[in-house]
C-alpha cells in the first residue's frame, strides 16, 4: 500500500521540488517632477534561481500623501507591467527568467514640479518561480 501511494505522489513531490521563490527589498526614491520617471535600484535573487516566474507579490511604502494620476510599473529586463495599490500580486511576469532582477518605475504624468515630493521609503518583491 505505501509503495502505491508513493508511486501516486511521486509526480507531485517532483513537482512541487522544482518550485522556489526570493525576496528582495530595498529603499526607494524621490520623485519630484512631473513627467520624469524614477526607478528604484534593481531587486535580485541572493542566490541564482532556475526556472520562470509564476507570480510576482509587491510592497511598496510611501512617506507621503499618493500623488493624484501616480502610475506605478513592476519591471524585469524585458518586461514592464502596471501595478495598483501599495501591495497586491501580479502574474504579468509569468515566464520571464527567475533570475532578472526587478525594478519599481514611478512616474506622475504632466508637468511642472510635485509637492510634496513622490517620496518612497522602501520596496519588496517576493518571486515564486517553477
Amino acid at each position: 500500500m505505501i509503495r502505491f501511494l508513493a508511486l501516486i505522489l511521486l509526480p507531485f513531490m517532483t513537482y512541487a521540488a522544482g518550485e522556489g521563490a526570493w525576496q528582495a527589498s530595498g529603499v526607494g526614491v524621490t520623485l519630484s517632477h512631473r513627467g520624469v520617471a524614477a526607478s528604484s535600484r534593481a531587486l535580485a535573487p541572493s542566490q541564482p534561481a532556475e526556472g520562470v516566474m509564476t507570480m510576482v507579490a509587491w510592497r511598496y511604502e510611501l512617506t507621503g500623501p499618493t500623488p493624484a494620476g501616480l502610475v506605478v510599473r513592476l519591471c524585469s529586463v524585458t518586461r514592464c507591467v502596471g501595478i495598483e495599490g501599495q501591495s497586491g500580486n501580479t502574474r504579468g511576469l509569468t515566464n520571464v527568467s527567475a533570475n532578472e532582477p526587478l525594478r519599481f518605475v514611478w512616474e506622475v504624468p504632466g508637468g511642472g514640479s510635485l509637492f510634496p515630493p513622490l517620496k518612497v521609503r522602501s520596496n519588496q518583491v517576493i518571486v515564486n518561480y517553477r
